[in-house]
């Protein structure tokens, strides 16, 4: 009996079942489970300690930033691993790879159109940086070192500003001590703010590299906030501005639209601007430009380097065109004029067109919607037969009528350098019509052969 109750192991029976004598694996002294929490963890795999090194030096490079000193392959893995928060104190004039500014750029706004900005991400980041602190800075509110600490970042890589807002004051309702309203009162016109907008001169004279500025006196998207304050550029402004470019030597292109620049702050702008080293193009479309400001942009076209000169939709009359055509007739340097949606008339279109008799300049003209007749087609006929500079002309939305479309037809026949001319929605007769479009297509195919010609020459 007692040899049937022992196993065969000679172990009593009951105290080790019988499966476990099937599966030794079951016997938990017998097997050692490991769960780990990755299960991709293995122990032959080890980091480098030059990968750790660089982990090392990403996690702290904001204390101590280490670049220069990496080879290649190391200089790129801690490129790619450095976050975009990063202080621009510490990146700005370390990091040149324009993979990590992409990442900024793109980290920070949805549209990111690098093609703007010479495809350089850094230039790009920087240049809209800088317009956002600009566009929500508040005189008297902001601090204007938010700005100076930025210059020294960015002021190499800056080319263009373009700003499309810029806040003015926050003005406060005035309060009045009921014990001496009278006093209250007077002193209320005191408390003006020591500037209407943003002040450049903190910054033109900084950004050696700056190229061209954009602006406009105004807020967007005030909505059911809307003053007619908001869009006041006003004559502090104007000076202020007007001294911040004269000493920004490097600009290249001005434009102030939609600014309500008016005759006086026309002049004043200007006046700072005579003999300007480096200004080849200036806009001041969108304003209130009338004939005195028209005289003082003819003073500047022969005082200074002006190639393109933009001021449509402007107040311009007869006698302001009168002297623009007195500077472009001396004028040796412009080759772009926009005059559209002004009110020039036949005396100012005349004068133009008598003014492109000695030109030899200018290549594109836009006179456009300005309330020009018959005589001006005939002056500009005049004008077609010897002038052979121009390559453009936009008299579009005039009342030429048939004749002045006649007259026109007569002088295009003898010009064999113009190759565009708008006449739409000017009354002219469909037979001059053609015949000015068929003379039109006559020099472009002269052009085309000459650079063929002068193709196969190069070979």
């Amino acid at each position: 009996m007692a040899a049937a109750t022992m196993s065969k192991g000679n172990a009593p029976a009951g105290i080790y079942p019988p499966i476990a004598k099937l599966n030794p694996a079951a016997d938990p002294r017998r097997m050692r489970r490991i769960i780990a929490e990755d299960p991709e963890w293995s122990l032959a795999v080890v980091p480098l300690l030059t990968n750790l090194c660089l982990q090392h030096i990403v996690k702290h490079f904001e204390e101590r930033p280490i670049l220069d000193e990496l080879v290649p392959d190391q200089k790129a893995f801690v490129l790619e691993k450095l976050p975009p928060s990063l202080p621009l104190s510490v990146t700005a004039n370390l990091i040149s790879d324009e993979g990590y500014w992409k990442r900024c750029c793109e980290g920070r706004w949805a549209v990111s159109d690098v093609s703007e900005y010479g495809h350089s991400w850094k230039r790009m980041f920087f240049e809209r940086h800088l317009e956002n602190i600009i566009e929500l800075f508040i005189p008297d509110v902001t601090d204007p070192k938010a700005v100076l600490d930025v210059v020294p970042l960015c002021q190499n890589y800056v080319r263009r500003l373009k700003i499309s807002q810029l806040l003015p004051p926050i003005k406060e309702p005035p309060k009045f001590d009921e014990d001496d309203a009278s006093d209250s009162a007077s002193d209320v016109g005191n408390d003006r703010p020591s500037m209407d907008h943003f002040d450049f001169r903190i910054l033109l004279d900084k950004l050696t590299n700056l190229e061209e500025l954009q602006l406009v006196y105004g807020v967007k998207g005030c909505g059911m906030n809307f003053e007619w304050n908001l869009f006041e550029f006003t004559f502090r402004d104007c000076e202020f501005l007007a001294k911040a470019l004269k000493s920004c030597k490097s600009l290249k292109v001005l434009r102030i639209n939609q600014s309500k620049v008016d005759d006086e702050k026309c002049r004043k702008l200007l006046s700072y601007l005579l003999d300007h080293p480096s200004l080849l193009e200036l806009d001041l479309s969108h304003n209130l430009i009338g004939d005195r400001g028209a005289r003082a942009i003819g003073k500047l076209l022969n005082r200074s380097r002006l190639e393109r000169l933009d001021i449509y939709d402007n107040q311009i009359r007869g006698s302001g065109a009168q002297a623009l055509a007195h500077a472009l007739s001396k004028n040796t340097s412009l080759l772009y004029l926009n005059l559209r949606l002004n009110r020039l008339g036949d005396e100012g279109g005349q004068a133009v067109a008598q003014a492109l008799l000695k030109n030899g300049t200018l290549r594109n003209l836009n006179l456009g919607a300005n309330e020009l007749t018959e005589p001006t087609a005939t002056a500009m006929s005049h004008a077609l037969v010897q002038n052979s500079t121009l390559r453009s002309l936009n008299l579009s939305c005039n009342r030429l009528g048939v004749d002045g479309g006649k007259v026109l037809e007569e002088g295009m026949s003898h010009n064999s350098s113009l190759l565009e001319c708008d006449i739409r929605l000017t009354d002219v007769g469909l037979e001059s019509e053609y015949c000015i479009g068929q003379v039109l297509r006559t020099n472009q195919a002269k052009v085309r052969r000459k650079r063929t010609q002068a193709v196969a020459a190069s070979r």
